[in-house]
C-alpha cells in the first residue's frame, strides 16, 4: 500500500492531465449550443432545408407589381394636383391651354370617351387536343398566348385608326412596350395573368376590319380553330380609356466612351 503522500501527488498530476481535457470538451458543447441556436434563430422554427421559407420569384414579381400600382396610384393624384395648382396663374393664355389640352390628348395623359372595341385573349385549357383532324397534338407552347399575339391585336387597332387603346386598366402611350415572360403580361411595371383584355376607341367598323386583315392574328385564329385558344371581339359603345399617369421619363443605352 503507497503512503497517503504518494496518492495526493499522483491525483494532482491525473486532475492536471484531465483539466486541458475537460476544458476543451466544455468548449466544444459550448460551441455546438451556440451554433445550434444560431440555427433555430435563422429558422425561427423553419426548415432550413426547405425552399418554403423563401419568397418565391413569381411572389416577388406580384409584390413588386402590387407596390407599382400603388406608386403610380399616388403619383397620379399628386400630378393631377400639382396640374390644378398650375391652372391657378400659369400665366398661359386661352389659346395656349387649348394647344396644352391638345398636346395632352394625342400624347394619351388625358382620360379619353368615345365608342371602340374590346378584344379578349385567353390561354387553351392544358389538356386541349386537336381539334381538326389532320392538324398535329399540340405543344404546350401552342395553347399559351404569346407576346407577338398581343402585340398583333395592338398594332392591328392602330392600324384601323384607334384614337387611345388601353391593355387591361392601363393606357398606351408611344414609349409603351408590350412584353410577356412565360405566361404573364409585364406592362409599365405591373404584371398581369390571362385572360388579357385590350380595349380601343375608335371607329368600331374600321378596328373590327383591321383586326380581320392582320396577317398575324389570321395566323392566331388557326390556333384558335385548331387547340381552343380564346379570342372575343365585343362592340362597345361607351368606353372610358383612362389617362396615362407613370413616367414619361426616357430611358436608354449609350456607347462607353
Amino acid at each position: 500500500m503507497s503512503n497517503s503522500a504518494d496518492t495526493d501527488t499522483g491525483r494532482v498530476r491525473r486532475l492536471r492531465r484531465f483539466r486541458p481535457v475537460r476544458l476543451l470538451t466544455a468548449a466544444v458543447f459550448a460551441l455546438a449550443g451556440l451554433i445550434f441556436w444560431t440555427s433555430f434563430n435563422t429558422a425561427q422554427g423553419t426548415n432550413l432545408r426547405s425552399d418554403d421559407s423563401m419568397l418565391r420569384l413569381s411572389d416577388l414579381i406580384r409584390e413588386r407589381s402590387r407596390k407599382n400600382a400603388e406608386l403610380t396610384d399616388e403619383a397620379a393624384t399628386a400630378r393631377s394636383q400639382v396640374d390644378r395648382l398650375a391652372e391657378r396663374d400659369d400665366g398661359s393664355t386661352e389659346a395656349e391651354k387649348v394647344k396644352l389640352d391638345a398636346l395632352e390628348r394625342v400624347a394619351g395623359t388625358k382620360p379619353l370617351k368615345g365608342s371602340g372595341v374590346a378584344v379578349t385573349l385567353t390561354d387553351a385549357p392544358p389538356n386541349a387536343t386537336a381539334r381538326i383532324p389532320g392538324v398535329p397534338e399540340p405543344q404546350p407552347n401552342d395553347l399559351v398566348i404569346h407576346q407577338q399575339d398581343l402585340q398583333a391585336v395592338v398594332n392591328a387597332l392602330w392600324q384601323g385608326g384607334a384614337r387611345g387603346i388601353k391593355v387591361m386598366d392601363q393606357r398606351l402611350i408611344s414609349t409603351s412596350a408590350v412584353r410577356c415572360v412565360g405566361n404573364t403580361l409585364i406592362l409599365q411595371g405591373r404584371v398581369y395573368s390571362p385572360p388579357y383584355k385590350v380595349t380601343a376607341v375608335g371607329n368600331t367598323e374600321r378596328l373590327q376590319t383591321a383586326l380581320a386583315e392582320s396577317p398575324a392574328i389570321q395566323n392566331y385564329m388557326q390556333y384558335v380553330n385548331a387547340y381552343g385558344l380564346g379570342w372575343k371581339v365585343e362592340q362597345q359603345q361607351a368606353v372610358t380609356l383612362p389617362g396615362y399617369s407613370g413616367t414619361v421619363d426616357l430611358h436608354y443605352a449609350k456607347p462607353v466612351k
